[in-house]
């Protein structure tokens, strides 16, 4: 008797929030489960709250199309999303605005307009909330200077989910920053001097990241010839990354068929066995 093999579809869902994004992960994740082989890539944004953020995100969405789904509450941002969407043609869906709306109506009440009204504010929010701030604020090699006050350092090469992997890794608690490995560039001198921080090695297969950072270029409307896409090139970037990641012992992890959620999982293992003191949220 033969029987047919259902290959499940991945999709991208994009999760913008002005808050911590606890509401609208848990919203997104149990929608997707009625789904029978369909699994998501989640890519979650949280605290966006300025014109800057808003737009780094919209560049995400554009290099891996998909859905979006925000919870944003301020009107020029939530308007400057949908426009942004709509651009895109990606569906946006605002999660929470039918069950908003409807509560309004039988309520006949105003509605409160401050942002992550929502959560109690109780030491585990604002543990979050510092990660989360934390996280952004060191994002793609940003705020060095205070590497050392990281639970976990993500170093790896363009497009290896060092960003997506520290804001997931934030909601759980855990102040991630990450560095890039840029070709010609020096990584701060700090990296290598941690001595209480777990310093984690991002590396994924050449075809895989071209493929990324083509699909991102491509997103950018950047037609130009490039080593960024270049397969020797790249292929050179992964073997210095990993020399790197091989001198200063740190473990790595390759990203090339994990999701972001197996990542994470697989760090905070390692900050579980190696680092007891870290507490791991949620």
């Amino acid at each position: 008797m033969s029987s047919t093999l259902r290959v499940a579809t991945y999709f991208h869902i994009h999760l913008v929030s002005d808050s911590t994004g606890d509401t609208l992960n848990a919203m997104a994740r149990a929608v997707c489960a009625r789904f029978t082989d369909i699994l998501p890539i989640e890519h979650i944004y949280a605290l966006v709250r300025s014109t800057r953020q808003l737009e780094r995100a919209l560049e995400e969405i554009a290099g891996a199309p998909g859905v979006v789904m925000h919870t944003i509450i301020d009107p020029a941002l939530r308007t400057a999303l949908e426009d942004g969407c709509r651009k895109l043609e990606t569906p946006c869906i605002a999660a929470l605005d039918p069950v908003v709306s409807a509560l309004s109506r039988y309520l006949g009440a105003p509605l409160s307009s401050r942002v992550g009204a929502q959560h109690a504010l109780d030491n585990e929010y604002f543990d979050r909330i510092d990660a989360l701030n934390y996280a952004i604020g060191h994002d793609d090699g940003q705020g060095g200077q205070d590497l050392e006050k990281a639970d976990v350092v993500l170093v790896g090469v363009s497009r290896t989910s060092k960003t997506p992997t520290s804001i997931y890794l934030a909601h759980r608690g855990i102040r991630a920053a990450n560095v890039p490995l840029v070709p010609g560039a020096e990584p701060p001198a700090l990296l290598f001097n941690l001595r209480n921080t777990l310093v984690v090695g991002l590396t994924a297969s050449p075809d895989r990241l071209v493929q990324i950072r083509r699909n991102r270029l491509l997103s950018l409307h950047e037609n130009r010839a490039s080593s960024y896409i270049d397969q020797d090139a790249v292929r050179d970037e992964i073997v210095k990354a990993r020399r790197l990641f091989e001198k200063h012992g740190w473990p790595v992890i390759d990203v090339t068929r994990r999701s972001v959620e197996e990542t994470a999982a697989t760090i905070i293992n390692l900050l579980s066995n190696g680092r007891g003191q870290v507490e791991v949220l949620g």
